[in-house]
């Protein structure tokens, strides 16, 4: 069977890498003859970082679908074409935008010195920081502040692209069109209703409403309605996230994929 992880408020928390408790446990279901994979908005440059070394040839999809690695390095990017991109940062200047831009591994940033993403960008000291022009393919976007976020999304909406907000976050997270965690997924050929999935946020929907069982961590409001199980984020949640890991491994053990 496939099991499929988000990162950030799922098996990672506060910026913090994946623990070894939790790692141990998905080592364990390698063990048992499934497979992990790691599907999480970060860019795979932000992701190898949180994961221990030894879990780095694992499958990752990165950039909320938009970039597959293998064995740590990239291999599979889908960017913007050159007039959707035109399009977005026509309204991020109307909008006086600042952004997160990340291309296959360097990345372009606006945003204000003090913003909490920057705790979450490049921990590894992987890539760079360079200027836009200088990105010669973008594959996912990052609006952190404008003169008017909701306005801003409402006509990046209409745009061809796929559009996801963090309202927590209040940012506009857009990727190029059709491009989300289950596209990624299809590709690599994890089949529907074969696979098991853990999420916490609005992007991992698509990943959610695909799978045979999901498991969401905490609560969201959009996520809610296509989780099977909810852990809430409680007293010893890695505990009970590592205990649902054991249930769902037995339970789906020899299942072919």
């Amino acid at each position: 069977m496939d099991f499929v992880f988000d990162l950030d408020g799922t098996i990672c928390f506060k910026g913090r890498p994946v623990s070894d408790n939790i790692l141990d446990a998905l080592a364990d279901l390698t063990n048992k003859g499934h497979q992990v994979i790691f599907a999480s908005a970060r860019p795979i440059r932000d992701m190898l970082p949180v994961i221990r070394e030894d879990f780095h040839h694992y499958t990752m999809v990165g950039g909320n679908g938009s970039l597959i690695a293998e064995q740590g390095k990239v291999v599979s990017a889908t960017a913007f074409s050159l007039e959707e991109f035109a399009k977005i940062e026509q309204l991020m200047n109307e909008f006086e935008a600042t952004y997160l831009i990340d291309g296959n591994w360097d990345y372009a940033y606006t945003g204000p010195s003090d913003h909490p993403i920057l705790e979450n960008v490049d921990p590894g000291n992987l890539a760079e920081s360079v200027s836009l022009k200088s990105l010669t393919s973008i594959v996912k976007v990052l609006i952190l502040t404008s003169k008017n976020n909701k306005r801003l999304a409402e006509k990046l909406s209409k745009l061809d692209v796929y559009v996801n907000k963090h309202g927590n976050e209040n940012v506009i997270d857009i990727s190029p069109k059709g491009i989300h965690k289950w596209s990624a997924l299809e590709s690599l050929g994890v089949r529907q209703e074969n696979y098991v999935a853990f999420g916490n946020d609005s992007n991992d929907v698509t990943m959610f409403e695909h799978a045979l069982h999901t498991v969401m961590i905490g609560y969201h409001d959009q996520l809610v309605q296509v989780a099977k199980e909810i852990i809430h984020n409680e007293q010893n949640l890695e505990q009970k996230i590592v205990e649902k890991l054991k249930e769902l491994s037995d339970r789906y053990i020899g299942r072919k994929v």
